[in-house]
């Protein structure tokens, strides 16, 4: 492909050389608007990377588990977009592995401290740690691919461009006439602005030879005067409405976002061809002013968002000065010392609270706070050390508490010895701590006299049921009868055949314990699919299933525990939802001033709508509980 040579000097004759002129004037122009930071780097510009390494107050990752950290790591690869969630990865990343060495520190000293001697030590392998090496090799494996997606759309709009290019040259070798040749030059044209970015180390011999040919055209049609000071006026109107455009930005709340739009609009900018001379200075400047105020409120905002980190870093710096007049006080009793903790952990909570400080501080002032956390209960340790005669006198406690579990674990009577044994665990938990290398001893022993006893009563009610093959050939008949179901045109009706069937389920009894899952599954898969195959709502679906679930569970004498903990977690998921909603509802007050307001607040209401509707359900799987008495 021929390009021009920048030294080339443009032919000047009659009507050619004007537009030229103007087509020349285009460019500089596209190319003020492209490098409008560029050009003023010796004063220092605001630029659009220069506070990537500013951190906005993103999510607190630091009181989060392991566990915690691994699950909400798997959720964001998987979800969030690749160029997003770089910062992110990378703290949960050193967060996790942090709390990763602190456990097997742990570990370490506590078999060091039961007598292990070092060198039989094995290093704990923990399953967290090849899943988060899973997911890190996932997210690089993406940031790759998107990267490589990224850089070959680039290539190819560069491609296609030149390919234009070629069809503006070839324009000039056209025996139609001007008016056709004029219309398909138009059509390239537009087809150039559609095409997206281009690698930027090819941008300015792109736009040298672009305009080039373009001048070629408009020498060779030499097109009339009235149809081109036409198309300039057109540009001036173009240019002027962008000038509006980047003066309503000064009313966007948001600098980050004004900034963006401004990056957007010089992109336009540069894609409009000439106006006309007398108007280039007038426009270019009130432009090149509206970009300045911009720039301007950007770099105030980030400049604020270093003054507040340095105010976090005052208030954290605080927190740490608590914790560290705490651990100068005199305590000599176990009440004063968990008095002090419960302030330890006040402030723990209030400093998750607390945004980031200067990136330079953050590391530093976040390690002063640990290691004043860390001083202080590791003095509480000390001191339950040192006063061996309570906790040995606990021991005695527990000890006792060990012989009369003991003594009832064979016992038949099973109502009254679950009870006994059930105020026995609640005796055992309010008992203050014993000596270290016994706690775990006598913790294992009390435990293995309740279970066993647990266990017998579980074989016991398992076995109760003389009737089980009876039972078994009961619900192998439903499960048979749900493979055959035919719904019908009647939605509502097979709905209701299919909660009788439920019922029935329901009303069985016991079967062969070694015959129990595999029956079990088989139900709940038929039962699911016939309720997968009616037009009802996701909701009535999920509270349907969830219904079998509990009635299976009913089977299980251990499930009152994890129901109870299941609605548990339902309660709270209810008040965070609730709390959402609250939240979103007043936002949506806020949204009424910005530009994009009907795409946001209908986007909130979405969420609220949606929020609802887990909220009944949720509400009526608590309710579901309630009534099937597992959370007694």
């Amino acid at each position: 492909m021929t390009r021009k040579n920048p030294d080339d000097s443009v032919r000047e004759e009659q009507f050619g050389a004007e537009e030229n002129a103007t087509v020349s004037e285009d460019a500089t122009q596209a190319e003020n608007a492209q490098k409008l930071d560029s050009e003023k780097e010796e004063s220092k510009p605001i630029d659009v990377h220069e506070f990537d390494d500013i951190e906005l107050p993103p999510v607190d990752y630091s009181g989060y588990s392991k566990h915690e950290l691994v699950e909400t790591l798997g959720l964001i690869i998987e979800n969030r977009p690749t160029a997003e969630i770089r910062d992110d990865v990378e703290r949960i990343k050193v967060l996790f592995y942090k709390k990763l060495k602190l456990d097997a520190d742990e570990r370490k000293t506590k078999f060091l401290d039961d007598g292990g001697k070092i060198e039989d030590y094995r290093a704990w392998v923990d399953s967290d740690d090849a899943h988060v090496k899973h997911l890190l090799e996932k997210y690089k494996n993406k940031k790759t691919d998107y990267n490589k997606i990224q850089e070959a759309e680039k290539y190819e709009n560069l491609k296609k461009k030149y390919d234009i290019i070629d069809k503006i040259k070839d324009l000039v070798n056209r025996e139609e006439s001007i008016n056709k040749t004029f219309h398909d030059f138009r059509t390239l044209q537009n087809e150039w602005h559609s095409i997206g970015v281009v690698p930027q180390t090819s941008l300015k011999d792109l736009w040298e030879n672009y305009h080039h040919y373009v001048e070629i055209f408009y020498d060779y049609i030499k097109i009339n005067k009235e149809l081109k000071d036409l198309d300039l006026k057109k540009n001036l109107e173009a240019k002027v409405l962008l000038c509006e455009k980047a003066e309503e930005l000064f009313l966007e709340p948001n600098p980050v976002n004004a900034f963006r739009f401004l990056q957007d609009f010089h992109d336009q900018w540069r894609e409009i061809g000439p106006v006309p001379l007398e108007s280039k200075n007038e426009i270019w400047e009130r432009f090149k002013e509206a970009t300045s105020q911009i720039n301007k409120r950007h770099h105030e905002y980030f400049e604020k968002q270093k003054d507040d980190q340095r105010k976090n870093l005052e208030a954290k710096i605080s927190l740490c000065e608590e914790v560290e007049a705490i651990n100068l006080l005199e305590i000599k009793n176990f009440r004063d010392f968990d008095e002090r903790a419960d302030k330890v952990v006040e402030l723990q909570k209030m400093w998750r609270t607390i945004g980031f400080a200067p990136k330079k501080q953050n590391n530093k002032v976040y390690q002063r706070f640990r290691d004043a956390c860390d001083t202080f209960f590791e003095k509480r340790r000390g001191f339950y050390s040192d006063n061996k005669e309570i906790q040995l006198n606990n021991l005695q406690l527990k000890t006792e508490l060990c012989i009369q579990s003991e003594v009832l674990q064979e016992s038949t009577d099973w109502k009254s010895t679950s009870d006994a044994l059930i105020k026995l665990q609640k005796e055992w938990k309010e008992i203050g701590p014993v000596p270290r290398k016994q706690s775990e001893r006598s913790w294992k022993r009390f435990r293995k006299a309740c279970d066993h006893f647990f266990n017998r009563k579980a074989s016991f009610f398992a076995q109760l049921d003389t009737s089980y093959e009876d039972n078994l050939k009961a619900k192998l008949s439903i499960i048979e009868e749900l493979e055959k179901f035919e719904p019908g045109a009647d939605v509502h009706a097979a709905f209701e055949r299919l909660k009788e069937l439920q019922r029935k389920w329901t009303d069985i009894g016991f079967v062969p314990f070694n015959m129990k899952d595999e029956i079990t599954n088989k139900y709940r898969n038929a039962l699911n699919k016939e309720f997968d195959k009616l037009k009802i709502g996701d909701e009535d679906k999920n509270i349907l299933k969830y219904k079998t679930k509990l009635d299976n569970l009913k089977a299980n004498p251990k499930a009152s525990r994890k129901v109870r903990n299941e609605r548990d977690k339902f309660f709270t998921k209810i008040k965070q939802l609730e709390s959402d909603i609250v939240l979103w509802e007043n936002n949506i007050g806020f949204f009424a001033k910005s530009a994009n307001a009907d795409t946001m607040i209908r986007e909130v209401e979405e969420k609220i709508d949606s929020a609802k509707k887990m909220i009944k359900t949720l509400e009526e799987k608590v309710k579901m509980i309630d009534q099937s008495g597992l959370d007694d």
